[in-house]
């Protein structure tokens, strides 16, 4: 049986266990995220609110870190999605117990409700990152400058993740330098274009995954697109056509919207009527069709599928 006096220690003993304990739960440091703003967030957030489904919430997950909320999809019968993270992860609002936010502009009331202990969103959003932070520490994300490793590089840090973020970076990394072999010393010129709905040619100057994997694996692109400015995109007009040509051409469909290889050839179609006839490319038989939802992507997952993809290409190429 224990005395008066060692009850009184045992108490002690827990109060002074209690309080090590919330000092550890809300201990965390400081980030000047990119608008500039010095936010002090949690070293283990445990509560994380994503504001963007398809920069933001599909990385997270490649990392291993479920958000308990998000921004979304809807699809036209009104299903609730995260645009391309079944294919790519796996992992959706229904398998995931993530709560669905719908779409721009945020619930301000609704994520308050939740009760994040980090809020991650991006630069220019229409909610302002102010507004944010009065609910919890708002981190503002400029994926433009940071580009997608940079957007991994701040979410790894912010979520302690930064041991599986090497993992993935090293195995793509193996696979790149695979197919930097397979290329060989005169890898083939590789355009990736697409005809908007108002019939004009959308290039970027590297699409998604398929444009990270081709120019960090050395293949060329036509001298037009290394015009556009990294990480951004421009559109031409149908005169430029010819300019984008190459050994290899990609274009892509809206996979998201249930979209076929059909639909984007429409669009070129009308665009520029009877257009192979203008790409050696397409006269060749080197004109293939991609989801855009695993082309667009610049998650992992898609990397190594564009990996596989051009992998194939090489091999059989004449």
């Amino acid at each position: 049986m224990i005395s008066s006096r060692g009850q009184a220690v045992v108490c002690a003993a827990l109060m002074m266990a209690s309080f090590f304990l919330s000092v550890s739960s809300v201990s965390g440091r400081s980030i000047t995220d990119d608008a500039g703003r010095i936010v002090d967030v949690p070293d283990r957030p445990l509560r994380i609110i994503s504001l963007d489904d398809a920069d933001l919430t599909v990385p997270l997950l490649e990392l291993g870190v479920i958000p308990i909320a998000s921004l979304g999809r809807l699809s036209r019968d009104g299903r609730h999605f995260l645009r391309s993270s079944l294919t790519l992860t796996g992992l959706d609002f229904d398998n995931t117990g993530m709560a669905f936010l719908g779409l721009q502009p945020i619930d301000v009331e609704r994520v308050a409700s939740l009760k994040p202990d980090l809020i991650v969103t991006l630069k220019g959003r229409p909610t302002p990152a102010e507004q944010l932070q009065a609910i919890a520490p708002a981190i503002v994300i400029d994926d433009i400058r940071r580009g997608p490793d940079g957007v991994y590089d701040i979410l790894a840090e912010l979520t302690g993740r930064q041991d599986a973020l090497k993992i993935l970076r090293r195995r793509y990394a193996a696979q790149v330098e695979h197919l930097r072999r397979l290329a060989g010393d005169n890898p083939p010129m590789v355009s990736v274009i697409a005809a908007t709905s108002d019939g004009k040619i959308s290039v970027e100057h590297s699409y998604g995954s398929m444009g990270l994997v081709l120019r960090e694996a050395g293949f060329p692109s036509p001298k037009l697109t290394e015009t556009i400015a990294e990480n951004s995109g421009a559109v031409f007009s149908p005169e430029a056509l010819p300019e984008f040509d190459a050994d290899v051409i990609f274009d892509t469909f809206r996979n998201d919207r249930n979209e076929t290889a059909r639909d984007a050839e429409k669009r070129m179609e009308a665009m520029m009527p009877d257009y192979c006839r203008f790409l050696r490319a397409c006269r060749n038989g080197r004109y293939y069709f991609l989801p855009r939802d695993e082309a667009k992507s610049t998650t992992y997952a898609a990397r190594m599928m564009a990996v596989a993809m051009l992998s194939g290409i090489i091999s059989s190429r004449p």
